[in-house]
């Protein structure tokens, strides 16, 4: 599984640490010892050695696997949309109870209610000594 030239193999390994096992999910395909790793550890040598760049390797996995073969996700607007909606959800629905508080609290005070004759006597009389 090793390449004779130190430099394909580098580029292999290099490559490898970034695409995922498919059946340990999380780990990489260097790292998992699952039949399939190998396999892919195994393309992704045998796409090098038949001349293709890095970029036209990962492609060639990413373009029969999806791109959740990558460990690393490409920015698109589809990821930036899932990540960026969970925080905009959060922070909408704070804003959202935080409106409802304040006009609840805002509501539920009723307006003092005028002084009658006999209170407005009273006030003038305590502050006129």
């Amino acid at each position: 599984e090793v390449l004779d030239d130190p430099a394909l193999e580098a580029r292999a390994r290099a490559l490898s640490s970034g695409l995922r096992c498919l059946v340990c999910r999380n780990e990489s395909i260097d790292d998992s010892n699952a039949d399939l790793a190998k396999t892919l550890r195994l393309l992704v040598r045998e796409r090098l050695v038949a001349g293709d760049s890095d970029a036209e390797a990962v492609q060639y996995l990413v373009d029969r696997y999806g791109e959740y073969v990558l460990l690393n996700p490409r920015f698109t607007l589809a990821n930036a949309l899932i990540w960026f909606s969970g925080p905009a959800l959060l922070l909408g629905g704070g804003w959202l109870a935080w409106g409802f508080i304040r006009r609840r609290e805002t509501a539920a005070k009723p307006a003092p209610a005028p002084l009658t004759a006999e209170e407005t006597r009273r006030l003038e009389r305590l502050m006129n000594g």
